[in-house]
């Protein structure tokens, strides 16, 4: 049986806002296309979705942001810890976004993770299309040795979630979905400068830690290498073949 194709692309570097219009063109590409597609259906009678599948496009982008903090649309503006002045001074860049969760940092030496995926091309529950992302990730951090886990309740990807005093967070993830059509996606530390985490209450959560690759393993980590596992395991666990752009 043939895999879902998906398109993957490494931008490379690239600042947050213009990633964030890239995802939105291309999500909102596959939203006009699946609401051309409805109207013809409910023009001609075809019965729905008859053509769907072969026509909406899924991508993966991978990416690195300079400095940026972003705050969920759930999120509270309290848990940025340094004034607009200070930020600026930092050079760290700040945006209210769409996606669900908290205020989140991402910066160099961290792999971010964005699938446009249209859902009614695998299941439509985003639950599970949460839990597989974590599970691509802790399928990579096992290639490492690290026992990446879930924290009941709280998105994302964690080491030592049930020992208190010693939950470390590594990966984050936080998404928006238009239509079935996802966005935003995973943060991955790998050799990520941590210092930046304390100028907020990463995700909202108080009193636990942030980690990277790079700490767990008391060396600097390949990221190119990081990226391929990555790629491999969001294969395995997607049941998808990148076709890399």
């Amino acid at each position: 049986m043939n895999r879902q194709q998906v398109i993957f692309k490494d931008i490379g570097t690239m600042q947050y806002k213009d990633a964030w219009d890239y995802q939105e063109q291309l999500l909102q590409e596959n939203v006009a296309i699946k609401t051309a597609l409805r109207a013809a259906e409910e023009r001609t009678g075809a019965a729905p979705a008859s053509g769907l599948k072969l026509q909406t496009i899924n991508h993966l982008l991978f990416v690195e942001h300079p400095h940026v903090y972003t705050l969920g649309k759930s999120g509270h503006i309290e848990n940025v810890l340094l004034s607009e002045e200070n930020l600026a001074k930092r050079g760290i860049d700040f945006f209210r976004i769409n996606r669900g969760g908290d205020i989140t940092y991402h910066g160099p030496g961290q792999v971010v993770g964005y699938p446009i995926l249209d859902l009614e091309q695998f299941y439509t529950d985003i639950g599970r299309y949460l839990r597989n992302i974590e599970e691509v990730v802790i399928k990579t951090l096992a290639v490492y040795g690290l026992k990446g886990e879930r924290s009941p309740g709280e998105t994302g990807v964690w080491l030592d979630p049930f020992i208190k005093g010693r939950e470390r967070k590594i990966c984050a993830i936080g998404v928006r979905t238009s239509r079935w059509i996802t966005m935003h996606g995973f943060a991955l530390n790998v050799n990520t400068n941590l210092d930046y985490f304390n100028f907020i209450i990463p995700c909202g959560i108080r009193n636990k830690q942030v980690t990277s690759l790079q700490k767990e393993l008391q060396k600097e980590v390949d990221i190119e290498e990081v990226k391929a596992k990555l790629r491999s395991n969001f294969e395995e666990v997607f049941d998808i073949a990148l076709e890399y752009r």
